[in-house]
């Protein structure tokens, strides 16, 4: 049976957000992300809002992984300004870069007018067998974001989970 004709597997969202990590803002991103992986066939485990700061996006990426969820899909922190440390912590957790799924969301996000998404540091790579997306912080860059994995994420998964050799 395809893999495409089940659920894709499972996701897990993390939210780069200090103020929302503290409580002091709603969260507008994550509910907008969990749904367009839902439509995308990804069962979501949650939402996780983490600060700034390496060691809590590393850990919230390990436990993701760890957890055998088959993508983590990261938000904010991807830019240039001091606080923006979401792909230092990601680079740490990957075993293998994919940089053209990576350079694809940039190009997109500056297309479709998403700044944030076509000067964004992000990354995406494998970590084990989950696959790892860093996706700028604006509602535009996340919609744009997710329009251009949605081609290009089923078929990493089926190679990530060795459907593909039979």
């Amino acid at each position: 049976m395809e893999r495409s004709a089940q659920r894709l597997g499972r996701a897990l969202v993390v939210i780069v957000d200090d103020r929302l990590a503290h409580g002091e803002h709603d969260d507008s991103t994550g509910p907008l992300v969990t749904e367009l992986l839902e439509e995308a066939g990804f069962i979501v485990d949650g939402t996780v809002a983490v600060e700034g700061e390496v060691v809590g996006i590393r850990a919230a990426l390990n436990t993701a992984v760890i957890g055998g969820v088959d993508l983590v899909v990261t938000v904010g922190g991807t830019g240039v300004s001091p606080r923006d440390v979401t792909p230092d912590a990601t680079q740490g957790v990957l075993d293998r870069p994919i940089s053209g799924i990576a350079e694809a969301l940039r190009a997109s996000g500056l297309a479709a007018g998403a700044v944030d998404a076509g000067i964004s540091r992000g990354l995406v790579g494998v970590s084990g067998s989950t696959l790892v997306v860093n996706l700028a912080g604006s509602r535009s860059a996340v919609r744009d974001g997710m329009a251009t994995l949605s081609a290009l994420v089923p078929y990493v998964i089926e190679q990530l989970s060795g459907l593909d050799e039979s």
